[in-house]
């Protein structure tokens, strides 16, 4: 095999929305973020565990009528320590949620911007 020299690591996901900072505002209470920076202002680097989050409203990559691409699939996971507490705390919040508890692993959400979302029990 080829030694690629793309290190097989994820550094960091972005997340597309609308409004950054009321981005910031859901994202930091839905995922209890205490600490990120606001960045050329259009982006929010959140400080979080492991891969790194940064909600971006993505100026240059809107389309003509100026909508931003939405993950239309949950290619992004949270992790919990109780899947079943974490879907109670969205629901009591007002989330719009796509599943319900699936296998007893995960559930689906959407965020303020439509985004598919997922939270998922860590073993």
């Amino acid at each position: 095999m080829i030694k690629s020299p793309i290190k097989n690591k994820v550094n960091v996901v972005f997340i597309p929305v609308n409004d950054v900072v009321k981005a910031q505002e859901w994202y930091s209470e839905v995922l209890g973020l205490d600490e990120g920076e606001f960045h050329q202002g259009h982006l929010f680097v959140a400080k979080t565990e492991g891969t790194g989050v940064i909600l971006d409203s993505m100026p240059a990559w809107r389309n003509e009528e100026g909508h931003l691409p939405r993950l239309n699939a949950p290619v992004i996971q949270f992790g919990t320590d109780d899947i079943h507490a974490s879907y109670q705390f969205m629901k009591e919040k007002g989330i719009e949620l796509v599943t319900d508890v699936q296998f007893d692993q995960f559930f689906v959400f959407k965020d303020l911007d439509g985004n598919l979302l997922m939270v998922c029990r860590d073993d």
